[in-house]
């Protein structure tokens, strides 16, 4: 099941057709922040595009539809990874579960079911039970679930989420992050669309030459 919320998807689905940003035309503190001391990237030889999102959060859930559609686009040499953030003890529960069906091999599938669930559904996955209950209910071996969601693995995920927002500087979500040294989001460029066209700028800031011959391939 994808997001169904049709007006959140009008909503941002539309204003897709913005023009293109040229690098040129970015203002750093304006369009996007550049990050002091540069973070580590664990995607060798690619430019790294890290979301900072949170179930829970009405903005990323209306990011989702053109986050994913925009997603689909990037030349080969750009990779999108999802992260969840942890602001407050509130928040765990969720970035838990994110890392519970990461675990399982099953955060694709159901990463927009999640979204669904919360915003649309308005289901309290917060509470764990809940949580494994819909998990078993879309599939998932309950037991293995709720295993996975109290695991070492996802324990040394929640710490190293928590270590990653104050690296980062993260004061909201949904945040971008362009190759470990800037950071965009809707609060500073003024919508969603703007926010991907500045990533894009980014992007090809970052590697010029391999994604104008990336997208010439298409």
């Amino acid at each position: 099941m994808r997001l169904v919320n049709l007006f959140a998807a009008l909503a941002v689905a539309l204003p897709l057709v913005a023009m293109p940003m040229t690098a040129a035309a970015l203002e750093a503190g304006k369009d996007y922040q550049v990050l002091s001391p540069v973070q580590p990237t664990e995607s060798k030889g690619k430019v790294e595009v890290i979301e900072f999102f949170a179930y829970t959060c009405p903005h990323c859930f209306s990011l989702e539809l053109a986050l994913n559609a925009w997603a689909r686009k990037l030349p080969k040499n750009v990779v999108l990874k999802r992260q969840p953030v942890i602001f407050s003890d509130s928040w765990e529960p969720m970035a838990r579960a994110y890392f519970a069906l990461k675990a399982l091999g099953a955060v694709d599938r159901l990463h927009d079911d999640v979204f669904n669930a919360i915003h649309v559904e308005n289901k309290k996955l917060m509470d764990p039970d809940t949580f494994f209950y819909w998990g078993a209910k879309h599939g998932l071996d309950r037991a293995k679930l709720k295993a996975a969601y109290d695991s070492f693995t996802v324990n040394a995920d929640i710490a190293r989420t928590k270590a990653l927002a104050r690296n980062y500087k993260l004061s909201g979500v949904p945040t971008l992050a362009v190759n470990g040294k800037y950071l965009t989001s809707a609060s500073m460029t003024g919508s969603q669309e703007k926010t991907l066209a500045v990533v894009d700028a980014l992007i090809k800031m970052e590697s010029p030459a391999k994604v104008t011959k990336a997208k010439k391939r298409k």
